[in-house]
């Protein structure tokens, strides 16, 4: 492992590196007139693209792509905006939320306390840094702005400007930020940076933790008349930070942009070339070439895959013949614990609709308020049976239910129910048929809901020797069998013929 003073000497290596690029970025002309200056000075301030290419050539190396035009004003044009910069991998996301655009705001005019968060603070002082040379060393910048590096307050991942016109400061994701102020100044623009790793991919718990710190901590350390949040980062996998974010705020914006058509292959931005595109989609698969430049996840697994879910508008409440809530409990709420999920879904003329769900690592108490919010909303007149498996500690869980249904002044009637202890595979292999013959549909209000596409991750990986939870599919079979006695088969007028059912359909139940 590296020792501290290791770790100093390369993080300084490479701020050197970047301070060289900046110092021969561009030239000054000697012989400019003052009139000269001044209009090249009011028009950077208006037009981004010629900042760009005036200030910041070394990352001119292509025009200016309209949508980063447009997001760069979007921002400048909104002192309190919060959005993601969900554009394609390569479309230059951390370029343009981590320097030209805080950039550009500060040479509008406007006094800067720029605070970055990564995954980690080696990673966060990395991208603050290509700023922090910026304002250092760039000749042009220097020469119409003036001289911008403070001695004794310019280190690497926190600098302030010699009229702290410009404070920038960088955090990895763990590092605490409540009560951040540099004298009466409060951070007014946040960056958030590269923040997934393989790790919090692969754990919902620990991306809600993440999106619960930024909610909380980041964006309480903002107070005045500006406070601007910018997320950097493509959708690569179903579930992230970011959507996570996206859904509890959907007045936040969203400005994604695909790299590129995967019909005609045409780029997006003219930094790159069709044929680069076509080759990767070569080099890596169609898949995580979708995903990485399209924000396009398609799941697959040896059973279920995405291309089965029919999503569409549910039907009226009192259209469904049954609703069945059914909830797979869960003990624990640490980050290797299963899922408490609840699946509620209704049946209609023989077809299974997904009308909403709960699946968290979470405490039991949260999956208890959560039926009895969704008991609210469902009204008294439809048709609803709320049921949890037993469990060994059923004592303990009916102390939950008790709670929830007080504080929320509901009663769910929840039945417990007895589900077989063996053969797990085989019963959630049961559902194969209905997804295959196109009866089982999803609520379409539900596309962009985390716990919906947690679910749908679990149900993709059911297969023989999968060490996935598979919580979420296993309460999918419990409630869609608990339906199966509200359907009527009907046959046709011909007796010889077969019936419309795949397979055979279960008629007595042990409850």
């Amino acid at each position: 492992m590296a020792t501290r003073k290791a770790i100093d000497k390369k993080k300084a290596d490479a701020y050197l590196k970047k301070l060289e690029v900046a110092r021969t970025a561009n030239a000054v002309n000697p012989f400019e007139e003052k009139a000269e200056q001044a209009a090249r000075i009011a028009r950077a301030k208006t037009d981004v693209a010629y900042m760009v290419k005036t200030y910041l050539p070394h990352y001119a190396t292509a025009e200016c792509a309209d949508f980063q035009i447009e997001f760069a004003e979007m921002v400048a044009a909104n002192p309190l905006f919060k959005g993601f910069a969900e554009w394609g991998r390569g479309l230059a996301k951390s370029c343009w939320c981590n320097i030209i655009t805080p950039m550009w705001l500060w040479m509008r005019g406007e006094d800067i306390f720029f605070c970055l968060k990564s995954d980690s603070s080696e990673r966060a002082d990395e991208l603050l840094a290509d700023i922090q040379a910026e304002l250092e060393g760039n000749p042009l910048l220097i020469h119409d702005f003036g001289e911008q590096k403070m001695e004794g307050s310019w280190e690497i991942g926190k600098f302030i400007t010699k009229d702290y016109r410009f404070i920038g400061m960088a955090f990895g994701i763990k590092q605490k930020v409540r009560g951040l102020r540099v004298k009466s100044r409060r951070p007014n623009l946040w960056g958030i940076d590269d923040l997934e790793t393989p790790d919090t991919i692969s754990n919902p718990k620990r991306m809600r933790k993440q999106a619960d710190h930024i909610e909380r901590d980041v964006m309480a350390t903002m107070t005045g008349s500006h406070r601007r949040l910018l997320y950097a980062n493509n959708k690569f996998a179903r579930v992230m930070t970011q959507t996570i974010l996206q859904e509890r705020h959907p007045k936040w914006t969203i400005h994604q942009i695909k790299a590129y058509n995967k019909t005609t292959y045409e780029p997006r931005w003219n930094y790159y070339s069709k044929e680069f595109y076509m080759q990767q989609e070569e080099d890596m698969g169609i898949p995580a070439a979708y995903a990485e430049y399209l924000h396009e996840t398609k799941l697959e697994g040896k059973n279920f895959n995405e291309e089965q879910i029919q999503w569409c508008k549910l039907p009226e409440w009192h259209d469904f013949e049954m609703i069945i809530s059914h909830w797979d409990i869960a003990y624990t709420d640490n980050e290797t614990s299963d899922y408490n999920a609840v699946k509620i879904w209704g049946v209609k003329e023989r077809k299974f609709y997904l009308i909403d769900c709960f699946v968290k690592q979470a405490r039991m108490k949260i999956a208890c308020n959560y039926m009895c919010e969704m008991r609210k909303t469902i009204p008294q007149s439809a048709n609803v049976l709320f049921q949890y498996e037993s469990q060994f500690w059923n004592e303990e869980v009916q102390r939950n239910i008790d709670e929830a249904e007080e504080a929320h002044g509901v009663i769910l009637n929840l039945r417990k129910v007895d589900n077989p202890k063996t053969d797990k595979l085989g019963r959630m292999l049961k559902m194969v048929p209905y997804f295959q013959n196109s009866r089982i549909f999803y609520n379409e209000a539900l596309k962009s809901h985390s716990d919906t596409q947690v679910g749908i991750m679990q149900l993709c990986a059911v297969e023989d020797g999968s060490t996935e939870h598979d919580d979420s599919p296993d309460a999918d079979q419990q409630a869609i069998s608990a339906l199966e006695k509200y359907t009527t088969p009907t046959r046709r007028a011909n007796s010889a013929e077969k019936s419309w059912r795949a397979g055979k359909m279960k008629q007595t139940y042990n409850w």
